[in-house]
């Protein structure tokens, strides 16, 4: 048999596997499509042995990348969307108002590590050097820094705990 007759023989399996793959028969056939165009303009490659496989994987990765750049999605017109609710955002300004409070009422040396890790995305390792502490005074500012607004924000108050300090 010939490349052409080898590769015809398949078909009936690729359009099998893409049907399932695509769950759509328009989809199935323009990745059959594309599968047989890419297995033919690449015959160079195909080393002996297992045709089916070969063309499979193709087919696979062929799948895999038309649903990442969203190729085989179907969008219908605007009227067939549904209308999908929406979060109400007339609060949001009032979240904002008492995260600022909030984090205001930290002590400094929590609320720098906390907005430098948090809010500016540096790593420990670069809020050490800036705030010129070790990484693991740094780790410890956060944890108490977090756990402290979080009982602000839910509206309690943490006991202040003071530690003795022994000389």
């Amino acid at each position: 048999m010939t490349r052409h007759a080898d590769i015809a023989a398949e078909i009936p399996r690729l359009r099998r596997y893409a049907r399932a793959l695509t769950g759509n028969a328009t989809h199935a056939d323009d990745l059959v499509q594309d599968t047989l165009e890419r297995a033919l303009g690449n015959w160079s490659l195909w080393r002996p042995g297992n045709l089916r496989a070969w063309l499979f994987s193709i087919m696979h990765n062929l799948f895999v990348n038309q649903v990442r750049s969203l190729r085989m999605v179907d969008f219908p017109g605007d009227e067939a969307l549904p209308e999908l609710p929406t979060r109400a955002t007339q609060g949001d300004a009032l979240e904002l108002r008492d995260l600022a409070r909030s984090i205001s009422q930290l002590p400094a040396e929590q609320r720098e590590a906390l907005l430098l890790v948090g809010l500016e995305d540096l790593s420990y390792a670069d809020a050490a050097k800036i705030l010129g502490v070790p990484v693991g005074t740094v780790m410890s500012r956060l944890s108490r820094g977090r756990e402290r607004l979080r009982a602000l924000l839910a509206g309690g108050e943490l006991a202040e705990t003071h530690l003795k300090v022994i000389k």
